[in-house]
């Protein structure tokens, strides 16, 4: 379709609705305006619209507030009380200082629409480059109690101090990943990151494009509070009921539920027995035993569990050798892990602090071994006041437990 098309034929554009829906009440929360062309093969999507900048900005200016005011006067005869995201190019907003967009809301507010039933929503990689240039507006729309939402946060190469500057209220974060990427583990530390902001500023955490069972499963486990996407609704001229999709998120959550007690049960039981193990090694220990002594013993107990084991102290210096397994499944000693130190790792500190003050092992999460390029896990363990036994698991033993994955 070419966009003469579309500014000639405006009777036909209209804002199709993507419902929102809460993880707190399974209710839904709030609808994304959507532009569609409905044409004789449907409503296609003029997304491409938008993002295509050879189209003249006020060829995009005028379809975005022709769909905008329709929105929001359905809205208003309709009484909705959700929140209603408006998505708007920031470049263009910030041409007049905000003035178009401010003359397109402002006359529902004065008609009693409360501000903060509005979500005006920008792209990640577009605002991180205007902060400084928009923070006054954004600042403004805030003041008016319209909240801020901010797009495929995580996908540009902006970094999250600038979000933070920007001030959300909503961070909306996109699952599409999850499609093609055998690793979404490697997100995870991503968006745990945006967790920990979000709390931090007092920003909602939103996670989109959920298409599958899988990218609902992980939004939940990633703390998203808001979910959007086709699994739960296809977006619709009109607005739907707002427990709709209530009986089918409450059904997925029993599964997610069901599933983490066992993944809990199992590396619960996995930290005993190691814990055992590790026991059972430090009663064969005697008092002029060295490191490496020490870790020979360890794995003894320890074969079918672990690759690769060490010793640390309190700082991250590494005490003794490695520990590991060779070709034939044998123990070797490699002395060139002593002194390294690992007290930049994520956790490791912690996780010290924690074994000195709770006196048991800690079982860490799926995370990727630089050296084998494969998902394992560690178990840490105090053995003395100031060292601490580090025993990595391979993946072939997660794998076949299942559940430790």
């Amino acid at each position: 379709m070419d966009p003469l098309d579309v500014m000639m034929n405006k009777e036909k554009i209209k804002p199709y609705f993507q419902a929102i829906v809460s993880a707190d009440k399974q209710l839904v929360v709030g609808y994304e305006v959507l532009t569609r062309f409905e044409g004789e093969n449907g409503a296609e999507s003029l997304g491409w619209f938008f993002q295509d900048k050879s189209i003249p900005d006020e060829y995009r200016l005028e379809i975005e507030d022709h769909v905008q005011r329709l929105a929001l006067t359905k809205y208003m005869e309709e009484a909705q009380t959700s929140i209603l995201f408006l998505n708007n190019d920031i470049d263009i907003v910030l041409k007049d200082d905000g003035e178009n967009l401010l003359n397109r809301i402002m006359p529902f507010i004065n008609q009693g629409l409360p501000a903060d039933r509005i979500a005006i929503e920008f792209k990640e990689s577009q605002i991180l480059d205007k902060v400084e240039e928009g923070k006054h507006l954004l600042t403004y729309l805030q003041s008016l109690g319209i909240r801020i939402a901010i797009d495929n946060v995580g996908q540009s190469n902006g970094n999250l101090e600038r979000l933070a500057m920007v001030s959300p209220n909503i961070v909306k974060v996109d699952t599409s990943f999850l499609e093609n990427n055998s690793l979404p583990h490697l997100y995870r530390d991503v968006h745990h990151s945006l967790t920990m902001l979000s709390r931090k500023i007092g920003a909602t955490l939103l996670f989109e494009g959920i298409s599958t069972f899988n990218q609902l499963n992980y939004a939940w486990r990633n703390g998203g509070r808001y979910y959007q996407g086709y699994y739960m609704q296809m977006p619709k001229a009109d607005f739907i009921e707002e427990d709709s999709c209530k009986e089918r998120i409450q059904k997925e959550f029993h599964h997610f539920i069901t599933f983490e007690r066992k993944k809990m049960q199992a590396q619960l039981s996995l930290t005993n027995e190691l814990s055992v193990k590790i026991k059972q090694a430090i009663k064969r220990i005697q008092a002029e035993d060295t490191y490496d002594e020490i870790i020979t013993k360890i794995a003894e107990d320890c074969r079918e569990y672990a690759f690769r084991i060490y010793i640390c102290d309190q700082e991250g210096f590494q005490l003794s050798s490695n520990i590991e397994k060779d070709e034939t499944d044998q123990w070797t000693l490699r002395s060139e892990g002593r002194y390294k130190n690992w007290s930049w790792r994520p956790y490791f500190l912690e996780n010290i602090v924690r074994m000195n003050v709770e006196k048991r092992g800690i079982l860490s999460d799926l995370y990727t071994d630089i050296e084998r390029e494969e998902h394992i896990r560690t178990y840490s363990y105090p053995i003395a006041e100031e060292a601490f036994v580090f025993v990595d698991i391979p993946y072939t033993y997660l794998f076949e437990q299942d559940e430790l994955l």
